[in-house]
């Protein structure tokens, strides 16, 4: 197979030809069609998260379709497309998986991490962990879903029944939970990069009634805040942004530090936490609801042997809702 190879972090993807791997008892091997690429990809890149597998196969926004399927996989008949998420596995027998909380797994495996992902032209992937895509997504709109999608649906649960809600950094997550929110009648109010009109401009197209600079006040209480920038900087803002009894949802799966903030901030009974990765119950609520609505997804396509690009391009938030990455010409 094809595939762009991680050597060390920060180094260049590397083309090459590589043999095909071979599924496991549990695993489907999948003809890659599209990858979508995440911010996590990045911070993966750029070595903020610890122990990669190395060599490693970026991606886990991946469509792709069953090729074969391993001793004990019998969900997924060849030739059915199926998404791959971020979570690759976990071992259900470790204290969070007893409790429910399959996303904080002791020893999970993730997709394009510590499992190698769709940077490529097959894969393997565990038909456990794997979703079945509504039929009104094409390929390479369907690619964010299965993060970015995900990621903020997690988050916007986490948010409660907020009603003014605030969503700090207009990325591929927040455009499709911004969909997600409007859907179910909640108000928008986007927070971006101080100066980028663009993007508050793509906010305001996603039903967002007021868009600003990230830096600055907001025009009202709020009842929540999503961050999906990873800047820890913003979280004194988003704090001061929502109402007593608030919450401030961190949504990313890294961020720089968080300055030293007073207690008046948290005071009031604001609630300050974080979501990590996602459960297989949230995507197959997460797919329920993205097939009675359309979710808009914004893709810029490009080819894998371009992989790099997209990954500096994304870094320099060069993209109005998301890259990805077509295994074929």
């Amino acid at each position: 197979m094809h595939a762009m190879l991680l050597d060390r972090s920060g180094a260049a993807l590397r083309e090459a030809d590589v043999p095909d791997p071979v599924p496991g008892p549990n695993d489907v091997l999948l003809d890659v069609r599209c990858c979508g690429v995440c911010r996590t990809d990045l911070h993966v890149f750029d070595g903020e998260l610890d122990n990669p597998k190395l060599p490693l196969v970026l991606g886990h926004e991946i469509v792709g379709t069953v090729l074969a399927c391993g001793a004990n996989a019998r969900r997924f008949e060849p030739g059915t497309r199926v998404g791959v998420p971020w979570l690759a596995s976990t071992c259900g027998e470790c204290v969070q998986c007893r409790a429910g909380r399959e996303n904080l797994c002791e020893r999970g495996l993730f997709t394009g991490y510590t499992r190698d992902g769709g940077y490529a032209t097959r894969t393997v992937a565990d038909e456990r962990y794997c979703f079945a895509l509504p039929a009104a997504y094409g390929d390479e709109h369907a690619a964010p879903l299965l993060c970015a999608g995900l990621i903020g649906y997690r988050a916007l649960r986490a948010a409660g029944d907020a009603k003014a809600l605030g969503i700090y950094g207009f990325g591929a997550a927040a455009h499709i939970v911004a969909q997600v929110a409007r859907f179910e009648g909640r108000r928008l109010f986007a927070f971006t990069r101080p100066g980028d009109r663009a993007a508050q401009a793509f906010a305001r197209s996603l039903g967002a009634e007021w868009a600003g600079p990230s830096d600055g006040p907001a025009p009202e209480p709020l009842d929540a805040a999503l961050l999906f920038a990873p800047v820890g900087a913003l979280v004194p803002h988003a704090l001061e942004a929502v109402r007593p009894g608030g919450t401030v949802v961190c949504a990313g799966i890294h961020m720089s530090d968080i300055p030293a903030l007073p207690y008046a901030l948290l005071w009031g009974e604001r609630v300050l936490r974080s979501v990590a990765n996602l459960t297989r119950e949230d995507g197959e609520r997460f797919f329920e609801l993205a097939a009675q609505t359309t979710l808009e997804t914004h893709v810029e396509t490009l080819p894998l042997a371009r992989a790099n690009e997209a990954l500096e391009r994304l870094r320099r938030g060069e993209v109005q809702g998301a890259f990805v990455l077509r295994t074929r010409d």
